[in-house]
């Protein structure tokens, strides 16, 4: 999502609430005008029902959104522009234009600017994104799928030979079905790498006179982000490289490496409560492990201490970061210079973490749907913004070409358009 003054990208839930309204106002009426054409006392019937549904569905639909923390109606509030629409496919028929909201509104930019391509990298060039120049970093996530599986096999053996509760062995395994999507979702998601065309947003323009440039990249370097050498990509809010994930972490996938520490400390804590009840407090027969599976149970529970050690940790590193604001290698760096105490940073809002789309996604492996894109990524791009120059003036937007960088340590002639003179 995108603000029309261009200082980021999402909903707004105020005027997301205004819009949803005006469209099923809108609607309704277009329903009262058809029926009263019709003039039949069928359709005066059908239009009856349609409206008592309305009235009764509309309050109670509206009410799940606001529990369950979703700010916007993607079904209703249509304010995006289909840049696939195929006006030879549909009768000719131009496509409508969407509704432009105010100054301070948001609006959704559903244009794809993502590479088709089936190539793995970390490149702007590559359609998925995997970190494959990092031989250990690979050993070391497919590490912990060997393990994870590992221990999802024992439960499920102690479930065959009756040493636990089926119910007990299926929840276990959802739980790791859940830690691996999760760990899946970190190391194959852009942790929020910077583009070549990156450039400030309408606030860091009005409010610096300059911006700094990654070396290596030779583009705007947004703040609190750090250029990752093994990623070879400058990452938006870039915590730190996790040889575990293979991956960086950063603004875009910090979601799911954060389920993933949740899903694993559970694990780990859930195993070693089952085996500590059979171990200390039952002392029936039907408690008595198999005698092959007492060694995998063994060395399951090494396994598990382990994990329940490190995931606390990560827990409590993360969550200092977001209540502090300060990632691992901004707050290894004022450890170092002996400036914590003047650190002017924010806490992170949990809805550039988690996102808008409502609270049931939370839990789930899921991309996120940020409030405000350009915010949480401390950039905006020509592109973007161009594209919304076009519909605000009610213009068929035009597509424009990818921008090259420049081979100088000079910022490209598009990107100095919009910097501050």
């Amino acid at each position: 999502m995108a603000p029309q003054d261009g200082e980021g990208t999402t909903n707004n839930a105020n005027s997301s609430s205004t819009a949803a309204a005006g469209y099923a106002e809108s609607s309704d009426s277009q329903q009262r005008a058809g029926t009263s054409s019709g003039g039949g006392g069928g359709s005066t019937g059908n239009a009856s029902n349609a409206s008592t549904r309305r009235t009764i569905l509309g309050p109670l639909r509206s009410c799940l959104r606001h529990s369950c923390g979703c700010d916007y109606d993607p079904t209703t509030e249509h304010l995006d522009y289909d840049y696939t629409y195929d006006e030879t496919k549909r009768g000719s028929k131009p496509q409508p234009m969407p509704r432009m909201r105010g100054r301070g509104e948001y609006y959704l930019d559903s244009f794809n600017g993502e590479p088709w391509g089936c190539s793995f990298g970390t490149g702007e060039e590559n359609g998925i994104w995997m970190n494959s120049g990092d031989q250990a970093g690979t050993i070391m996530a497919a590490l912990v799928w060997l393990l994870m599986l590992y221990s999802a096999a024992t439960v499920t053996l102690l479930t065959i030979t009756n040493g636990i509760h089926p119910l007990l062995g299926m929840i276990y395994c959802t739980l790791v079905a859940l830690s691996l999507s999760s760990h899946a979702k970190t190391s194959l998601t852009d942790p929020g790498s910077v583009p070549r065309t990156a450039v400030p947003q309408e606030t860091q323009r009005r409010d610096h006179t300059q911006h700094s440039m990654c070396g290596q990249c030779q583009t705007f370097k947004p703040p609190q982000s750090h250029h990752c050498r093994i990623c070879n990509r400058c990452v938006s809010r870039m915590d730190h490289h996790c040889p575990w994930m293979n991956n960086c972490v950063g603004a875009a996938n910090l979601k799911h490496f954060v389920l993933f520490l949740i899903y694993t400390w559970t694990c780990s804590a859930y195993a070693l409560a089952v085996f500590g009840w059979n171990y200390f407090f039952c002392g029936d027969e039907e408690c008595t492990f198999h005698v092959i599976v007492v060694h995998l149970v063994r060395v399951m529970t090494i396994l598990c201490v382990g994990a329940f050690l490190f995931t606390s940790s990560m827990l409590m590193n993360v969550t200092y970061g977001i209540m502090t604001g300060i990632g691992t290698i901004d707050r290894l760096k004022k450890k170092a210079t002996n400036t914590m105490s003047q650190s002017d940073e924010e806490p992170i809002p949990l809805k550039d973490v988690f996102g808008i789309a409502g609270y049931h996604t939370w839990p789930l492996p899921v991309d996120p749907v940020f409030d405000n894109y350009d915010v949480v990524m401390g950039h905006s791009t020509p592109q973007r913004l161009s594209r919304e120059h076009q519909l605000m003036e009610r213009r068929r937007p035009e597509l424009t070409p990818d921008l090259v960088a420049a081979p100088t340590m000079e910022m490209p002639q598009c990107v100095n358009d919009f910097l501050p003179v």
